[in-house]
């Protein structure tokens, strides 16, 4: 598997300052800064970055699962909030909301949940991120 990377550059002090964030391809790129990290400035955040790696991976993992179980998915679209809260170690991502609309002919809303579920607990990102915040999963059916 190739190796994935992603650059930042980041000028001044912590609240005055300023940066870019880069995937390695150039696909994604963005400005970001104190401002729009942790009030609601213009620019982009690395905790947005997260959100947007956990969404598509999920949202693939959710589509790889559905086919696997014969249900071939029209689209699969996934909002990921991603929660920061002030701890007594700093700042930190706590939790991750998952909310997912499937548009998948054939299927019901029961093994819906449970293959997204399932896909939730397979997620590369999800197994990542995981061990450090709660990932909570709301799925419906277009």
């Amino acid at each position: 598997m190739p190796i994935r990377t992603a650059t930042a550059r980041w000028q001044g002090n912590l609240t005055e300052g300023s940066g870019t964030i880069k995937t390695g391809k150039g696909g994604i790129q963005g400005n970001y800064s104190f401002k729009s990290r942790f009030e609601e400035g213009e620019g982009t955040n690395p905790e947005e970055l997260i959100g947007a790696a956990h969404s598509g991976c999920f949202s693939m993992a959710f589509s790889k699962a559905l086919s696997d179980e014969g249900f071939t998915p029209n689209s699969v679209e996934t909002v990921a909030k991603v929660h920061m809260d002030k701890t007594d170690a700093g700042f930190s991502v706590t939790r991750i909301d998952l909310e997912t609309v499937g548009d998948v002919p054939g299927i019901d809303d029961a093994a819906f949940q449970k293959i997204a579920v399932a896909a939730k607990e397979g997620c590369p990102i999800s197994r990542l991120l995981s061990p450090g915040a709660e990932i909570t999963l709301s799925a419906k059916l277009a």
